[in-house]
C-alpha cells in the first residue's frame, strides 16, 4: 500500500466512528521501490492530499527523512521538494502491518500490500 493509498483511506464507514482519518501505521514491513519520477502527477496530487497526515504517516513507517512540515511555496517549481513528495507518496510502500482507526482503535490488516478495510456485521 503506497501512502498515496493511505492519505485517502478512511474508517468513517464504522459504527459510531465520526472522526477516522487518518489511519495510524503499524507496519512490520515496508519496502521502497523505485517508480519513473513524474512532477506534474506529483504536483497535481498535492492539493488532494491532507499533508500533516502524509507527513505523519511517513514517520509511522520511518522514511520521513526530508520531508517537510509544510508544504512549499509554489511547489510546482521546486522539484527537489517534488522528489522528496513522489518518494514519501509513491516510492514508500506497506507490505505487512495494520492500519489503525484513530477513534475506535480498530485495526485493519495489511497483508501483500493490499489493505482489507472490510468490516464485520456488527461494525456496519
Amino acid at each position: 500500500m503506497k501512502l498515496l493509498t493511505h492519505n485517502m483511506l478512511t474508517s468513517n464507514i464504522i459504527k459510531g466512528v465520526s472522526k477516522g482519518f487518518p489511519l495510524g501505521i503499524q507496519a512490520s514491513k515496508v519496502e521502497v521501490k523505485s517508480v519513473d519520477f513524474n512532477p506534474e502527477f506529483v504536483a497535481r496530487m498535492i492539493p488532494k492530499i491532507d499533508w500533516a497526515a502524509l507527513r505523519q504517516a511517513a514517520l509511522d513507517v520511518g522514511k520521513c527523512e526530508d520531508l517537510p512540515e509544510d508544504v512549499a511555496p509554489q511547489y510546482e517549481e521546486n522539484e527537489d521538494f517534488l522528489k522528496k513528495t513522489h518518494h514519501v507518496l509513491l516510492e514508500v510502500e506497506v507490505i505487512e502491518g495494520e492500519l489503525v482507526c484513530p477513534e475506535s482503535g480498530r485495526k485493519f490488516p495489511v497483508t501483500n500490500g493490499i489493505p482489507n478495510m472490510l468490516l464485520n456485521e456488527d461494525e456496519v
